[in-house]
């Protein structure tokens, strides 16, 4: 029964092939601005949760400044970032570093570059998530001795290196100062805090002393940026709260003074992406879902001119024996395969659509997902239902003898 209401309405439908493909063409057109949209924000907040990933998990970064205009800029040292690492004032932290950038020139032989001169630790492994691809990362023993060795991005070693040169073992200059390359760190774009490629990496206190030269007027070291990284993303809101607690104390501030730093927590940052692009997702799809209302419009409209086209045949079919509900039954199962194919053909386009994205925007990888697929051809299978009732209830209640003396 269902099988023969569908051949029924597809030749139905190729009869009149192009008023057909005109009615399925707002359908189409929802069809395909819900599934491209809703699988555009799913692969945004993807990339923004990726982007966090790429900066390390279960961090939280302390910066100098107040989040305000009008608040205080104060300083980082590392010896601020040590007492955050003991554990009698903040529970739960794995590890702790100091960063300290600078752009400074990097040369070697006749190519130089500007370069972003990082210093780092060799706890950066487990708070950045870096590593090199070739080469050692920086060692304990580079920290104490200060060593003059260096890691360099994948842009500075493009840049500064021909394509047969290995660069391990050989030397920059960054200031004048020498540098022996001992590692290439692996590609890092699109990061929280930028493009890390065409970096040179140090240690840090090779940093600080050779090239920043950046402390305190009582000789402590000045950092950027401290990044703490926690056993667990559920220990994230207490440590902040016991960060903010010592660093106030440490910083002396006092309770009517407001923070010369911000301590950033991912969490937070990633709770409040996810919201936007989720509300950003449903508004984009409630304004989609229009052009579907539309579409549902002109599905009504074609089935009640189809009524009164086929207002004999449905006087001889109910003539021979066929009752209300097989009427009713045949024009709602016309108009849902109306929607349905329109659908259809709306979900092979967002795939297109969705393939020009991925080719046109670097880094986002946005997937045909199947909620987004479900939520288009249900929403059309619908309107389909909803929009053929009324007409399918006219062509039921057709009186077959009036029916059949029509012209």
């Amino acid at each position: 029964m269902a099988l023969t209401s569908v051949l029924i309405a597809l030749r139905a439908l190729a009869a009149n092939r192009i008023r057909s493909f005109l009615t399925m063409l707002g359908i189409i057109i929802g069809v395909f601005a819900v599934v491209v949209l809703v699988s555009v924000g799913e692969g945004v907040e993807n990339y923004v949760v990726n982007v966090f990933q790429l900066a390390g998990t279960n961090n939280l970064w302390v910066v100098p400044g107040a989040l305000e205009d009008e608040g205080t800029v104060g300083e980082l040292t590392l010896a601020d970032a040590r007492a955050i690492e003991n554990p009698f004032n903040v529970s739960g932290v794995k590890a702790v570093v100091a960063e300290n950038r600078a752009s400074r020139i990097a040369t070697r032989g006749g190519e130089s570059l500007e370069v972003e001169v990082l210093g780092i630790w060799p706890e950066h492994q487990i708070t950045a998530n870096w590593f090199v691809t070739e080469g050692s990362f920086i060692t304990d023993r580079d920290i104490d001795e200060r060593a003059r060795v260096a890691i360099v991005g994948t842009g500075t070693a493009q840049n500064l290196f021909e394509p047969d040169e290995y660069p391990i073992g050989s030397y920059i200059k960054v200031d004048n100062r020498s540098f022996e390359v001992i590692g290439i760190m692996k590609e890092i774009s699109g990061g929280v805090f930028g493009d890390f490629n065409d970096t040179v990496y140090l240690p840090f206190t090779t940093m600080q002393d050779r090239i920043a030269r950046r402390k305190t007027v009582s000789g402590e070291y000045l950092a950027n940026i401290i990044i703490v990284h926690m056993h667990s993303s559920d220990l994230l809101d207490q440590a902040q709260v016991q960060i903010e607690e010592l660093m106030r104390e440490r910083h002396r501030i006092t309770f009517n003074e407001d923070d010369d730093f911000t301590v950033i927590n991912q969490q937070d940052i990633l709770s409040v992406f996810g919201g936007i692009t989720a509300a950003l997702t449903i508004f984009l799809g409630l304004v989609s879902a229009i052009s579907l209302l539309v579409g549902g419009v002109g599905i009504m409209n074609i089935m009640l001119v189809s009524v009164t086209e086929r207002t004999r045949e449905i006087g001889l079919r109910k003539a021979v024996g066929a009752r209300r509900g097989t009427i009713l039954t045949q024009f709602i199962v016309e108009s849902l395969t109306l929607a349905v194919l329109g659908g259809l053909i709306g979900v092979g386009l967002a795939g297109l659509g969705i393939i020009v994205v991925n080719n046109s925007l670097a880094g986002l990888d946005v997937g045909l997902g199947v909620d987004a697929v479900l939520l288009g051809v249900g929403f059309c299978a619908a309107i389909g239902a909803a929009f053929g009732i009324y007409p399918a209830w006219r062509a039921s209640r057709l009186n077959p003898i009036q029916a059949l003396r029509h012209e």
